[in-house]
């Protein structure tokens, strides 16, 4: 038996492992392409991060690696655990982890002992220590959620105080015409939740039914009836009698606390509450605690050199009335010159549905500037407070800005670093909406929640993870904070030990809790690598998009994207990201040749169209008008999509105001630069008369997405087969086909960097034209490419003034180190056309033909539950496979989850020369992998294409083959733990094939 810090069946510590794992890697690194692919070259010194490279490509630095969301059980954790628990993440490859208070798996919450071990009590102050000092001496950085679990929340605030999150409450009755209403001013529809002793009366009013107005949902009213009763209401009673032209309505409006408490609280004695995120009291409320409870000299010393954030999770805030602040009417005013107490029934809610309605379009108006309003409120008093604060503790800010009807691309700009999730967001948009204000303000990264799946428990794999964060990146998204690693134990859980989301409702719960306790833990080091890389690429220098598309209401994580864009345009290339109306009023709002934000994302155009959450109707502020007529003018192209001829505020106008728009847009449609367009399948045709075109072109609609950015006059251009996450699904096609790339750098030449590898290779194949680079792009579904175009010699290579090949008959063209190589795996002869003009026919005559390794032998490491949760036992199994089929379906395997050896011995012939390589293909495996041959253990496999070059590893006569497969432990769960996880079904674990051995020939030709 053996706990979660050595690798079963070996008794050595796991960082002794990877060291030798780390010697191995290089002793036996080889080259490795796949078809119409080009290959990385052994890695210099330069493509190491050493003198002469753009990027620590190879090695990137702790700061650009992913994260782990860290889950304790509140303060019941030991510092010693806690340090080792660093450690296992620093092993692993990981540049930090965000400590979070989450126990949504624990029934009896009374065993957390919340007095003593509660969030923000010693207990946890000393765990924070723990963490703050080791992370130092490993060189990661540690985040600190504002309050436990979320929304934001304290302890020593009541559902009363002032800090305390508010509702409006509404009840109403209903008074026939001529009929007198006689008693109690009507109660909220809902009772106050618990703690809850004291509301305020807001309001009384009473208005018209209109049923020309209703809904299905809402009852509709005339907005010049409503009248106020306020100040008839005596003792608490009102007697009022209606006009007899109708059925009135009277409502009363009570402010109150929702008494909302963190989820699955409580988390510390007394319980927190959530704070009023729109009113600068709330805010203080969670800095004063900070600096009177958590904040010790140590802990103040330590965050100074952390280098971390603060972090808060979107702002779920849940009630049963309307979100309030009592400030709001004030604030109201102040913003639109006007009373908020008449325009109130179109605002209240009764769970989250709107009960009111007046007129549609005034209706409209009146909830725009509400939510506009406390878009403002919530921006001013609590991220930019907050942000303040964090800065002078030496953190950053980093949060979900989303959650409410709040404009989240404006937060995002003055977020720090504004942060989305693959569980909530619907489409790849939404991660576009936070990018925009991110590129406007200047900020450089974008987070991601990352991995969280409904059911997903302990059944997860990392290829799952890589198909979901594929597209996120083409997004923007540049962070990953994975979601999560669980503290090991807790009293009373099962094995494999504690876990924040499982069991869930007596249920498998989200996934996943990463660490030891998975057999991928042995191979996570080589996705941990992998995701850096693409960290590193997607933070340098930065981020271009071909257009911004404003958007009039800046809500986020709602699937709702551009018109044409969306379905259209990223299929042909085209990439684009959200901005709102504040982010025009940065400094970053200008344009020079051309261009929108011309030090930042560069936009090329600017696209605008009627406002998706109120009914696409044709809206503009007029001060928003007046910033796109003074853009245009200035030279950007902007394309306009509706009948903007009819264009209206968004917000209830003052005297004159819709006038002086139809103005301002009369104004804006006659400009040179200005396209309207009535059908959304024209904005391409509109964008093309413009002269704006993408960075990235190809000629038919794909599924390939893209993202570009330039630092230091390089190109980095990160690409990927698929749509979105979870819709990625092996029925998407592959792509094989040209895709021209835009270049920075005058005569710059196209690299091939691979994440997996760490390796840079001059690509050998291309063409170029211009300020474009042309090359071949061949991906299978979520997989990924990066591409950097710089100046010759970028990475440390030599092969800069060596002439490459525009175009040929073989499979693959490579730059080696013994020059421009051609690769074919079958006989024949194979033109190659070369950049200086000539062309070369190369002639293989004999090629073996390719094998399917069937026959092999197997080892399995069978985990199980040891002596505690946190303690893990191996049953070792050896078998004889005759053909390669999934562990569930061999008797002795079937519930087993582990570690599978396979080895197979390869006989090649006398035939065999070294003018022969090999590809390994794996074909499907579950989960993670890696390859051993003759004894060298090669680069990191690609685990969504396992595919892996042999090079010259093979020999005459008998080669082995050893390939390490290690999967989830859900299989296992199933039996050992079948209270909870026994309605899984079995999984298809191990190396499941076919598995092709596929030689090819390879000749100099330059």
């Amino acid at each position: 038996m053996n706990d979660h810090t050595a690798v079963p069946g070996t008794g050595l510590p796991r960082r002794t492992l990877l060291a030798a794992a780390a010697t191995a890697t290089a002793a036996g690194a080889v080259t490795w392409a796949a078809p119409g692919r080009a290959a990385a070259a052994p890695a210099t010194a330069a493509a190491s991060g050493a003198a002469g490279s753009a990027l620590p490509f190879a090695r990137p630095g702790r700061s650009v690696r992913p994260k782990f969301r860290w889950w304790w059980p509140d303060g019941l954790v030991q510092p010693d655990e806690i340090r080792r628990e660093i450690d296992q993440i620093a092993d692993a490859g990981f540049g930090g982890a965000e400590i979070a208070a989450v126990h949504h798996s624990v029934k009896d919450t009374a065993q957390l002992d919340t007095a003593r071990h509660g969030w923000g009590t010693a207990a946890w102050v000393a765990g924070v220590e723990a963490a703050l000092s080791q992370a130092a001496r490993r060189g990661l950085t540690i985040d600190l959620t504002v309050g436990p679990s979320w929304p934001a929340a304290v302890p020593g605030i009541t559902p009363d105080s002032e800090a305390a999150v508010k509702e409006l409450a509404h009840g109403a009755v209903t008074v026939t015409a001529g009929a007198t209403y006689a008693g109690p001013v009507p109660e909220p529809v809902h009772a106050a939740a618990p703690g809850v002793t004291k509301r305020r009366l807001l309001a009384v009013q009473a208005a018209r039914v209109n049923t020309a107005h209703s809904t299905r949902k809402e009852t509709g009213l005339d907005l010049d009836s409503v009248r106020d009763l306020t100040s008839t209401v005596s003792d608490g009673a009102l007697d009022w009698t209606a006009p007899d032209d109708g059925t009135w309505v009277v409502i009363a409006y009570w402010v109150r606390g929702s008494g909302q408490m963190p989820e699955a609280g409580p988390h510390s004695d007394p319980p927190a509450y959530v704070v009023d995120h729109f009113s600068a009291a709330g805010t203080r409320a969670v800095t004063d605690y900070w600096e009177e409870h958590i904040l010790t000299k140590s802990v103040r010393r330590l965050l100074k050199v952390s280098g971390g954030a603060l972090f808060e999770d979107s702002i779920e805030l849940e009630t049963d009335g309307l979100q309030w602040t009592p400030g709001l009417p004030d604030a109201f005013r102040e913003h639109t010159g006007r009373s908020l107490l008449p325009l109130l029934p179109a605002l209240v809610l009764d769970n989250s549905n709107q009960v009111y309605a007046f007129e549609a379009g005034v209706t409209r108006q009146i909830r725009h500037d509400f939510w506009e309003t406390v878009s403002a409120l919530v921006n001013e008093h609590h991220f930019t407070a907050l942000r303040t604060w964090a800065h002078r503790l030496g953190l950053q800010l980093r949060s979900q800005p989303y959650g409410l009807q709040t404009d989240a691309i404006a937060t995002a700009a003055i977020l720090d670093i504004a942060e989305g999730e693959s569980l909530g967001f619907k489409n790849l948009d939404d991660y576009r909406c936070l990018a925009g204000g991110r590129d406007m303000a200047g900020h450089t990264v974008l987070s991601c929640e990352a991995g969280a799946y409904t059911g997903g428990a302990y059944g997860t794999t990392w290829q799952k993870f890589l198909r979901t964060m594929g597209g996120a990146y083409a997004a923007g998204v540049n962070q990953t904070v994975v979601h999560g690693f669980s503290y090991a134990s807790f009293p009373g859980v099962n094995w494999p030990g504690y876990a924040a989301f499982t069991p869930y409702n007596g249920t498998v719960g989200y996934g996943e809790s990463w660490g030891p306790r998975h057999p991928t833990w042995k191979h996570v080091s080589d996705v941990s690598d992998y995701l850096g890389r693409i960290h590193q690429v997607l933070q340098s220098g930065r981020a271009q998009a071909d257009v911004a598309v404003f958007r009039q209401t800046g809500y986020t994580a709602t699937g709702i994207g551009a018109s044409w864009f969306t379905a259209t345009g990223i299929t042909l290339g085209w990439t684009h990201q959200f901005l709102s109306g504040p982010l025009l009023d940065l400094p970053s709002a200008t344009v020079r040749r051309g261009r929108l934000a011309p030090e930042g994302p560069a936009y090329k155009a600017l696209f605008v169209e009627g406002d998706f959450f109120y009914g696409s109707t044709v809206t503009l502020a007029l001060k928003d008008a007046k910033a796109l007529l003074k853009l245009t003018r200035a030279g950007l192209p902007i394309v306009l999509l509706g009948a903007w001829d009819t264009a209206v505020p968004p917000g209830i106008p003052d005297q004159g105001e819709a006038a002086q728009l139809l103005s301002v847009v009369k104004d804006l449609l006659a400009q040179p630069l200005v396209r309207q367009v009535t059908d959304k399948a024209l904005v391409g045709d509109a964008l093309t008369a413009l002269g704006v075109r993408p960075d990235v072109r190809h000629a038919s609609a794909s599924t390939l997405l893209n993202a570009h950015r330039v630092a230091d006059g390089v190109d980095y251009y990160y690409l990927v087969n698929g749509k979105h996450a979870e819709t990625v699904k092996p029925a998407v096609a592959a792509v094989d086909h040209e895709v021209t790339l835009h270049r920075t750098t005058a005569g710059g030449v196209p690299y091939l960097l691979d994440p997996w590898t760490g390796k840079a290779e001059r690509l050998a194949r291309y063409t170029e034209e211009g300020d474009s680079v042309t090359v071949r792009v061949a991906l299978q579904p979520a997989e990924t490419l990066v591409v950097a175009i710089g100046r010759p010699g970028l990475f440390g290579d030599r092969n800069g003034s060596r002439p490459y090949a525009t175009g040929s008959e073989a499979d693959e063209v490579r730059l080696t180190d013994a020059g421009l190589t051609v690769r074919s795996a079958a006989p024949g002869t194979y033109r190659t056309s070369l950049s200086r003009g000539r062309a070369v026919s190369t002639t293989f005559k004999d090629v073996p033909t390719p094998t399917e390794l069937t026959s092999w032998k197997l080892h399995v490491q069978d985990w199980r539950p040891g002596a505690s949760a946190t303690r893990t036992t191996v049953v070792e199994h050896d078998l004889t496979l005759d053909a390669l089929v999934p562990w569930s379906q061999i008797p002795e395997l079937a519930d087993v989850s582990g570690i599978g050896r396979y080895r197979t011995t390869v006989t090649l012939g006398n035939g065999w020369s070294g003018g022969y390589g090999a590809r390994l293909e794996l074909g499907a495996v579950t989960d993670t992998c890696r390859v051993t041959v003759n004894g060298h253990r090669l680069d990191p496999v690609d685990q969504i294409r396992p595919v892996v070059d042999l090079g010259g590893l093979l020999r005459r006569g008998a080669n082995v083959v050893e390939v390490e497969v290690a999967t989830p432990l859900a299989n296992r769960l199933r039996v050992s733990d079948p209270g909870v996880y026994g309605g899984l079904a079995r999984a298809p674990y191990g190396l499941l094939g076919p598995v092709r051995l596929v030689p090819y020939g390879q000749a100099r030709i330059a």
